[in-house]
């Protein structure tokens, strides 16, 4: 600045109304930012996912993969923005997941999806009952589990409401992608023939077929002309009633009553619900992409509020609702803002030695944290876990700029400088030191903000948001604090009673903390050598100890309930299924009876007959001590004493991944099934015994699917003159049930079921008895046709990235190092598997992956960018490399204190280790800055180093334990979200708290080995001024033309 009157500092002393008014619309913008951010849990990084579903009767897997998914895959593949596409084919069904690049809008995907999938539709088969696209992933966690019971209704009769009224009326609400039902029965209308009458009246299952398939007839017929009048001609034949579908005429004067029993009753069960023993339907509220899980769960109790009022027959409850988590780990993110505040000025008060210069912070903390609110509104963020870890963190930093300023008036004012002058000067001194500091944490976040990935869309509000906190500081430190020191600070009023007793201890204690810094740093400059060695022994330390650190995507969250997947055998039937959900249940009821238990919600056949889903909602936090994971540890050992059953609890965390069953997944790829499969069961032998960590693994491709093979003899057929179409529809209906149609019964359309009656077959190969009908109506026994062969097969086909896959379920035990846990599969894969098969990781795993790739690149770009501002700023390499000098050793001081405190490394530890960079920068700012003027002043290197520690060590001091306990409520608080506010507060305390004792001693260190091979800037300067001088007293004395 050219003089002391100019700039933005003086400009507070001259118009001081304008800066005030100036900051308090700032603080007006985020007071009305407050009622239109959103709120949520964590920010939008949710990938679009839309499914593909078909269903296809009597289609075994093998069938179903090769053509129905096969050629999905191929067609969605060519879908823009596609990221992963992942598919299973069982009996009867299919499914491709498709997940697509984050900026692509769910809707639009859906619709290319769908276009997709039309250009196909000739080359599937004729009989594909139905091919939905649903913008939703069926895996996914629903934000809001619903129960539905009735004391009056039937299941059946209960389920046709549900579906008919419940399901539209949730599905409505806005971020509502799917609500799928568990242990819904809705009614059929079977006709269940009977063999034997068949055969006595010279019939087959196929005649009854074609004389119900006109049962719904119901078709327009065109327009007749009646003089001025034009009629509308319908012809309708469909009829509801049983006795009307019993008198219906299948030839020679046989009635469907002669051969078949008919009737109204519930589908046959694939899946069933309980709540705590009773017999409920659950239904699932799943969040689309970018949906509000708050908004969803506050407008969902509305709705059920509505429903639950107007019905008398039914009641929905609510059983789980995750924004209960989210809006608990925000109350305690904000109560540990409001703790952060209050000591941070406590501190500052302290230090000071008078409460009139605590307003001072007192009025800027406020504008810059509310203005901070209007900078989140603008970019089109939301207040979430992050962004308020954010502002908790810069509670010390926004103070910083403030007590810099604030400490240096003082300073100034001591001197003897009237408190105006003080006010203007003692800024303009420290005015480089800020914006550097500034500059520095800007420089961390702002090339991460655009990182591709996870981590880089939850570094970019956690980052954005800093960084405004801090800019917006930055001018309200160096615009509000000087007016208002000038006005606030004008006359020293001595501390008196009660004030005096507390502030003359500290002071003294203040002054022999300095009086031994100063001693000790004379020892480490004469001893630099000895102690540098010292210093790079720690961060070679430091280096080791990274490797011992556990790997994980986030730490192991309590989320107040258990999800916990029983696997049974394939084949294994849904009694069998829930005979072993009870035998779960029993051993879990104790921790009910004891209260830790709320309530337990099971799903018996969920996805797949053999397996069952218990979720146990655990009591509030405040209201328990055992934690979820000590819980989990308690149950693992119970339960798995349960004989035939795959036990996994599922890994519930804010990011929503997870690895389809608990436990680490893997998939091996290739081109043949059964060699993959051999491929599998050597690696999973190999797994269980190179690695500890491996409790068990279950290879998911498993033949012992019973099948009985029914294989029809095309010459035989053809010489009989029976088509083979008529031969595989006899069976389906006499062996399952075969759905003939949709029966328009009010609003509701109800399935016709074509089937065999009970008890009529006693075994399978009775099928060989049933006569089927030739071209010439005679009737041919089955048995003449077809030989039966009972095998094995795979109840599942999967396939990744448009390739057969055979997916590895690993059980390890909670708290495992899952990075070291994937090198050491790795590794053994590399030595057990051919080099034709591709292992890839899936679910939480395959995130780590990424993410741990992506975070090598963000450190290294948060380093390089922070050094070339600093060099830009310092207008000198040596005093960037100064500075940089000092980060080695403050991550590895957050390394100790990750070790000590024994957590892991994961996404929040390692936004903490990124932030430390920009905070570890903005000490040993404070201090090269200064060395450096008093350099420029005329001060000898030595001098400057030991006058600028002096005169740095109090703002330093002040600032540092204003940051440390900010950050200190993280740490103590519990309840819910505590794990990822720990993750991140714990590399802040350790690594900020002994990183400062290394920048106090290392930063003077480095600048007396660098400043030597540094000029000071007023050289190049004076250079600068002399050569001017020198060309114009040249142009005066006419020896060089202007």
């Amino acid at each position: 600045m050219s003089r002391a009157t100019d700039g933005l500092t003086a400009l507070g002393l001259k118009r001081p109304v304008l800066i005030v008014v100036l900051n308090l619309l700032i603080m007006l913008a985020g007071i009305v930012s407050m009622f239109g951010v959103e709120v949520r849990e964590l920010p939008d990084i949710d990938r679009p996912v839309v499914l593909v579903r078909a269903v296809y009767q009597g289609a075994s897997p093998t069938t179903m993969d090769a053509e129905v998914t096969s050629k999905v895959e191929g067609a969605v593949a060519r879908v823009s923005g596609v990221l992963r596409i992942q598919s299973s084919s069982e009996e009867n069904n299919m499914r491709v997941r498709m997940e697509f690049s984050p900026d692509i809008d769910v809707n639009t995907a859906a619709n290319d999806v769908r276009e997709a999938i039309s250009r196909i539709t000739n080359q599937l088969p004729e009989n594909l009952d139905q091919l939905l696209v649903i913008k939703a992933d069926d895996d996914a966690r629903p934000v809001v589990q619903l129960a539905v019971y009735s004391n009056t209704l039937a299941m059946q009769d209960l389920a046709e409401r549900v579906e008919r009224d419940l399901v539209p009326a949730f599905v409505s609400i806005e971020g509502v992608a799917d609500v799928p039902l568990n242990g819904s029965q809705p009614r059929v209308l079977r006709v269940l023939l009977d063999p034997a009458k068949l055969a006595r009246y010279g019939m087959v299952a196929t005649d009854v077929l074609s004389s119900l398939e006109t049962m719904n007839l119901d078709v327009p017929a065109g327009s007749y002309l009646s003089g001025k009048q034009e009629l509308l001609v319908r012809a309708n034949a469909s009829t509801i009633d049983t006795e009307a579908i019993n008198s219906i005429l299948i030839k020679n004067g046989v009635r469907v009553r002669d051969v078949a029993e008919v009737y109204y009753g519930p589908m046959s069960a694939e899946s069933y619900s309980l709540l705590n023993g009773r017999a409920v339907v659950g239904m699932g509220v799943l969040r689309q992409a970018g949906g509000n899980t708050i908004a969803i769960a506050s407008n969902v109790k509305k709705r059920m509020a509505e429903i639950n009022a107007q019905s008398k027959d039914l009641q929905v409850i609510m059983i789980s609702d995750d924004s209960v988590f989210i809006k608990g780990a925000l109350q305690e993110v904000l109560m540990s803002l409001v703790f952060a505040v209050v000591v941070v000025l406590i501190v500052i008060a302290l230090f000071l030695g008078q409460w009139k210069a605590v307003l001072i912070p007192a009025v800027t903390m406020p504008v810059s944290l509310v203005g901070t609110l209007a900078a989140i509104w603008l970019a089109g963020f939301s207040v979430n876990m992050l962004t308020l870890l954010a502002l908790v963190l810069a509670t010390g930093l926004i103070v910083d700029d403030a007590i810099v300023v604030l400490e240096n008036i003082q300073r100034r004012k001591k001197l003897g400088e009237s408190i105006t002058v003080a006010s203007v000067l003692g800024t303009q001194q420290v005015f480089f030191a800020v914006i550097a500091t500034t500059a520095s944490l800007v420089a961390v976040f702002l090339p991460i903000a655009f990182l591709p990935g996870e981590t880089g869309r939850l570094f970019r509000e956690f980052g954005m948001v800093l960084s405004m906190s801090v800019i917006i500081s930055t001018f309200v430190a160096l615009s509000l604090c000087p007016m208002l020191a000038a006005k606030l600070l004008k006359d020293d009023v001595p501390a008196t009673g009660q004030t005096a007793r507390i502030m003359g201890p500290l002071q003294g204690f203040g002054d022999r903390i300095a009086n031994a810094y100063f001693r000790t740093l004379d020892g480490f400059l004469k001893h630099r050598l000895v102690f540098l060695l010292v210093f790079l022994g720690v961060a070679i330390a430091g280096g080791l100890t990274f490797t011992l650190l556990n790997q994980e995507l986030v730490p192991p969250e309590d989320r107040g309930r258990l999800v916990v997947d029983f696997t049974g055998p394939d084949g294994a039937s849904l009694e069998y299924s829930g005979r072993q959900g009870q035998i779960a249940e029993n051993i879990m009821r104790p921790y009910q009876e004891q209260g830790l238990i709320t309530d337990m919600f099971t799903i018996v056949g969920r996805y797949d007959k053999n397996r069952v889903a218990i979720q146990a909602n655990l009591a509030d936090w405040s209201q328990r001590d055992t934690t979820q994971q000590e819980l989990a540890a308690k149950l693992s050992k119970e339960l798995s004493s349960i004989p035939g059953a795959q036990v996994r609890f599922q890994n519930e965390s804010s990011l929503n991944i997870r690895g389809g069953g608990g436990g680490l997944q893997i998939a091996l790829l290739g081109d043949d099934y059964d060699v993959l499969a051999n491929n599998a069961d050597s690696l999973a032998d190999a797994l269980i015994k190179q690695i500890d960590a491996v409790q068990d693994v279950r290879v998911q491709y498993d033949t012992s699917q019973p099948e009985l093979g029914f294989e029809i003899d095309r010459e035989k057929a053809s010489d009989l003159q029976v088509p083979v179409s008529r031969i595989t529809q006899t069976l389906q209906i006499m062996a399952d049930e075969y759905q003939l149609l949709d029966l328009s019964v009010g609003d509701q359309a109800v399935p016709v079921m074509l089937g065999s009656s009970n008890g009529s077959l006693n075994s399978p190969f009775d099928l060989l008895n049933i006569y089927t009908s030739s071209d010439t109506g005679q009737l041919v026994p089955l048995a003449s046709m077809i030989k039966v062969q009972e095998r094995g097969v795979a109840a599942e086909l999967d396939r990744h990235a448009q390739r057969r896959a055979v997916e590895l379920n690993i059980g390890i035990p909670p708290g495992t190092d899952l990075g070291t846990t994937m090198q050491q599969i790795r590794a053994v894969a590399d030595s057990t598997l051919p080099s034709s098969a591709t292992l890839i990781f899936l679910g939480e795993a395959a995130t780590l992956e990424e993410t741990s790739n992506e975070m090598l690149i963000t450190f290294a770009v948060a380093l390089i960018v922070v050094f070339l501002v600093l060099a830009a700023q310092f207008e000198s390499v040596g005093s960037a490399l100064v500075v940089m000098f000092t980060v080695p050793f403050g991550l590895a001081a957050a390394v100790f204190a990750l070790l000590i405190t024994n957590q892991s490394l994961n996404l929040f530890s390692q936004i903490g280790l990124v932030l430390l960079i920009g905070l570890m920068t903005k000490n040993a700012i404070l201090l090269v800055e200064l060395m450096d003027q008093l350099r420029d002043e005329g001060h000898s290197i030595e001098s400057a180093i030991r006058e600028g520690a002096r005169m740095r060590l109090r703002p330093i001091a002040m600032t540092v334990l204003s940051t440390l306990l900010g950050v200190l409520p993280l740490v103590l608080t519990s309840g819910p979200g505590a794990e990822a506010r720990e993750a991140i507060a714990w590399v802040v305390l350790g690594g900020l708290g002994l990183s400062t004792l290394f920048t106090l001693y290392l930063a003077p260190m480095g600048y007396s080995f660098i400043a030597p091979y540094m000029k000071p800037r007023a050289h190049a300067a004076e250079m600068l001024d002399k050569e001017i001088e020198e060309y114009e007293a040249s142009v005066k004395k006419g020896e060089v033309k202007a």
